[in-house]
């Protein structure tokens, strides 16, 4: 067995150090070229953003809300068009006490908010970068990065995203991910999605994708199967006080 020398020793740990800091630059440039094409700055300028939003899945309507979220993603509100409402307040979730089945309350609070808050949040504390060697997708060509998050990130740590973005304005166009909600990332890993961006809408100076399209997908054959699809109106941005966040003391709180 050989013995590596001290001077040995240093130049492996300098070489380990320096491909860490290559890959950490090339991501940072990919995160800063995504948030600087999203307005990022621009985005969280303002207080509040509000959408009418409408989702389906395998053709039966899902979701169909007024969203209001806090552009930090801290607070979040969604108006279903039934009357019932889903809060979340940092990371507690609240709904109204009308609704009987809270299994996926949890679920649509943060998730939802998340793929529309999705270009805003890809430099949070706790997300990890990492290199993903498929840069085409369907014929077209992408960069690409895979994210993944420290342990106690939020509600799912352990599920990950392929982002994709557009190489000639660089937003950010497709994210393949894993929803660990309920299930191991084993499990999760056998079934992945991908979301899809398009039609990009102009609000305020900030780039809002208005609809948004689910796949399956896999590392091998890009997008496979349509699953469902969502619709993004009336975006605007507003100004509203802390107090209108704060969940009615007769909502539910939802803890899983």
């Amino acid at each position: 067995m050989k013995v590596l020398t001290m001077k040995k020793l240093i130049i492996l740990v300098s070489l380990i150090l320096t491909s860490f800091q290559i890959t950490d630059l090339f991501a940072n440039d990919f995160v800063n070229a995504i948030e600087n094409a999203h307005q990022k700055e621009k985005f969280l300028s303002n207080k509040v953003v509000q959408f009418d939003f409408h989702l389906e899945f395998g053709g039966k309507e899902r979701m169909n809300s007024k969203v209001t979220l806090k552009t930090d993603s801290g607070k979040g509100i969604f108006e279903q068009k039934d009357g019932t409402k889903i809060q979340y307040f940092n990371d507690e979730v609240y709904c109204s006490p009308e609704i009987e089945n809270t299994k996926r309350v949890r679920f649509n609070a943060y998730t939802w908010s998340y793929f529309f808050l999705f270009p805003y949040k890809l430099s949070d504390s706790g997300t990890k970068w990492s290199e993903f060697e498929a840069t085409e997708l369907d014929s077209k060509k992408y960069n690409s990065k895979k994210l993944s998050f420290e342990s106690g990130t939020g509600d799912a740590p352990d599920d990950w995203y392929i982002v994709y973005s557009d190489k000639d304005d660089k937003l950010l166009k497709i994210g393949a991910y894993i929803v660990t909600a309920g299930k191991t990332k084993e499990e999760a890993e056998k079934d992945p999605h991908a979301i899809e961006y398009s039609d990009f809408t102009v609000i305020d100076g900030v780039p809002i994708a208005t609809s948004w399209t689910f796949w399956g997908w896999t590392k091998e054959e890009g997008l496979t199967k349509k699953l469902g699809k969502a619709k993004i109106t009336n975006v605007k941005f507003l100004d509203l006080k802390e107090e209108y966040f704060i969940p009615p003391k007769s909502f539910k709180k939802v803890l899983n």
